[in-house]
């Protein structure tokens, strides 16, 4: 769920998508949901010489499982409430009335 949340934090900015099959999109991250599938608006192709039948694309679902990489603006990324939330999720789990 830390990606989840974190990619909700993401919606309405810029950021490129790379798939599986090596093609790369750019558009405004409009909606994630919590098996990582996106929808993008304003989409543009990168490589657009390489994949000319996606030029007519402006809006698209992109299923979570065929993503690579999702690349976000670095100033975007608030690397402390991440850190935090990545702890949070990881510290050990203490077992109600044991006293654990």
């Amino acid at each position: 769920m830390l990606f989840y949340s974190f990619f909700k934090t993401l919606v309405g900015k810029e950021v490129a998508v790379e798939l599986k099959n090596d093609v790369v999109l750019t558009g405004t991250l409009h909606s994630v949901d919590q098996y990582l599938n996106v929808k993008l608006n304003n989409v543009q192709i990168v490589d657009k010489s390489k994949y000319p039948q996606l030029l007519a694309l402006k809006n698209c679902f992109i299923r979570g499982s065929v993503v690579r990489y999702i690349q976000i603006p670095s100033g975007e990324v608030d690397t402390e409430l991440l850190q935090d939330a990545a702890r949070k999720e990881n510290a050990p789990q203490t077992i109600k009335g044991t006293g654990e």
